[in-house]
């Protein structure tokens, strides 16, 4: 424990140093109106979406999404009857 005192003067400075920039911080937050708030809410709600508006090619499929499972594909045989089991 006697090792670690060298420690403290550093841990001082820096809970200090925390403190006072939480007690400046407060002091530049300002009061937003509630209804300039909802003006801008509403603004951002029916902006068009970007990702909405790139068209795709007609005819192609939008890639699968990879689970991270190998699966092979199964193997049909036309006159074969499916499996059933009890």
């Amino acid at each position: 424990m006697e090792i670690l005192w060298w420690l403290a003067p550093a841990v001082v400075v820096t809970v200090l140093t925390m403190l006072w920039v939480g007690w400046l911080g407060r002091a530049n937050r300002g009061q937003v109106d509630r209804d300039i708030a909802v003006q801008r809410l509403g603004k951002g709600l029916r902006a068009p979406h970007q990702g909405l508006s790139r068209p795709t090619p007609a005819g192609t499929r939008p890639p699968e999404r990879s689970t991270g499972v190998a699966v092979r594909p199964s193997r049909s045989r036309p006159n074969e009857q499916p499996r059933r089991s009890a």
